[in-house]
């Protein structure tokens, strides 16, 4: 199983990590077939230096060789490479849910107008090391990318070729995150994509396939456990103490999932009168306003109550121009502020941490998932100052951290959905983690599903079996097209 040269066969499925091996970001996962290869998920690595600038290398060769590429969800760390994959040479259709193709869009106009911002921004001031500063990709790259976006209803099975069909299941984590199940010369290859919580804010639970023999799985809170309590007590704390020192309550969180979420929390302590009603609320993200719209247009993948997801905007200012940020950390009083990114990686967020993180009657409350090496990570580590912008802040403001607030399943939500199959895969190969959490999850899985379970390292075929072709039958492709079109978008 573990014989690097069988994945080599031109009669053999194996499967390769170019990204999320051994670290949450960056996730690009090959599935090589003797007639077709399949990525799943094309996403940028974030967090340490070492990290983000493996996105400007030429892609391995094996990329070059990709026929179809299809996607479990939106956020920046499985879909951000797509423009330069495209640019790069890509070709093929790149496959998603509805709701993901929408947020997709979103993300990457608002990465590639960052970036061309912050190219400017160094170019201007003179801190970039590079003459000159350049975008890792534009907005025009974004256009040409969105012409090869192609959706599919969860549940609707698609066949690739006469041998491999496909279909997704919501998984919880954002709007249009999906699991994918891969049928492939009789063999059945789940990819989990990032799993959600089984007690979500706005979202239901992960709706489970059937049956796996093999399972490439998440594992970012592989050793961690969230806790049962409801996170708007510890917002309600949060806020309460902030109001009462007269300061302002920074939440960074990501555009798109963390900030309706906490938006939602926020309209149900106002609206249960448990903070004061009259505590201004400022949305500083147009991408997240965005995101927030497209929870009214998919309200059947939520499950808030009809009308709900339109009175949790209620009492929220949107900032949509740049200048709007300034006039808001100038006005006096308490207020809570939601910024992106979640990680501190860019953003608007990094303008109220120049001003907020040196006033200790100020809050910046941590949600989510802090990868090693962001801005975000080092804040819940305590440090002294952070670097923005080539200059250093100290940090006198109160960092806090909430992690029932996190999109992403614990171990023990980890466990559930694995064992939820009808019976324990042959293998399971876990990606997305940090090495810490995956050894821990590793071992977990090993003891409770007595099943082979392998970390994946980067650029590390692993055979996943061999095809027998006396054995294989042909997938019904004329019944399942004509039951299942697909629904091309152009960008």
């Amino acid at each position: 199983m573990n014989n690097e040269n069988d994945a080599l066969n031109n009669e053999v499925v194996s499967l390769q990590s170019f990204g999320a091996a051994e670290t949450v970001t960056g996730s690009k996962h090959l599935l090589q077939t003797p007639d077709l290869n399949i990525l799943v998920d094309c996403g940028l690595f974030q967090g340490m230096k070492s990290l983000r600038e493996r996105n400007w290398e030429m892609p391995p060769a094996e990329l070059s060789a990709v026929d179809v590429t299809i996607l479990t969800h939106a956020h920046l760390d499985h879909c951000g490479y797509i423009p330069l994959f495209v640019k790069n040479g890509y070709r093929g259709k790149i496959y998603m849910s509805p709701p993901t193709r929408d947020l997709a869009e979103l993300i990457l106009r608002d990465s590639a107008k960052l970036q061309e911002e912050d190219a400017d921004k160094a170019n201007r001031r003179g801190y970039s090391k590079h003459r000159p500063a350049e975008p890792l990709y534009t907005t025009k790259d974004v256009e040409t990318a969105l012409q090869h976006f192609v959706t599919l209803e969860p549940g609707q099975t698609f066949g690739l070729n006469d041998h491999i069909c496909f279909k997704f299941f919501p998984a919880g984590h954002i709007l249009g995150a999906c699991s994918l199940e891969i049928n492939c010369y009789g063999k059945t290859i789940v990819f989990s994509g990032d799993l959600g919580r089984y007690h979500s804010e706005l979202l239901p639970p992960p709706v489970h396939p059937v049956k796996a023999d093999f399972v490439v799985m998440e594992s970012t809170y592989g050793d961690r456990l969230h806790g049962a309590d409801d996170p708007a007590e510890a917002f309600a704390l949060a806020i309460k103490d902030t109001i009462f020192r007269r300061g302002n309550l920074l939440i960074p969180c990501f555009a798109v999932g963390r900030a309706q979420d906490v938006m939602h929390i926020l309209w149900r302590l106002k609206n249960a009168q448990i903070i004061p009603q009259s505590i201004p609320v400022f949305l500083d993200s147009p991408m997240a306003a965005s995101a927030g719209r497209s929870l009214l247009k998919y309200a059947d993948w939520l499950t808030l109550p009809p009308g709900e997801a339109v009175q949790m905007f209620s009492g929220v200012t949107i900032n949509q121009d740049y200048r709007l940020t300034e006039k808001t950390i100038r006005q006096k009083g308490s207020k809570i502020v939601l910024a992106a990114s979640g990680m501190l990686t860019g953003g608007r967020v990094l303008e109220y941490l120049k001003h907020y993180l040196v006033d200790a009657r100020n809050t910046v409350l941590m949600i989510g998932y802090q990868a090693e090496g962001t801005r975000g990570r080092a804040l819940l580590n305590q440090v002294p100052e952070i670097k923005i912008h080539g200059q250093y802040y100290p940090v006198k403001a109160r960092i806090l951290g909430i992690g029932g607030l996190s999109a992403h399943a614990d171990q023990t939500e980890l466990l559930t959905w694995i064992k939820g199959f009808e019976q324990a895969p042959t293998e399971v190969f876990l990606v997305h983690g940090e090495p810490c959490a995956q050894e821990a999850f590793r071992v977990k899985l090993k003891d409770e599903l007595r099943v082979p379970v392998t970390i994946m390292k980067e650029g590390r075929p692993k055979l996943l079996f061999r095809i027998n072709r006396s054995e294989l039958k042909v997938l019904p492709l004329s019944e399942m097209a004509k039951q299942h079109p697909v629904s091309p978008v152009e960008g």
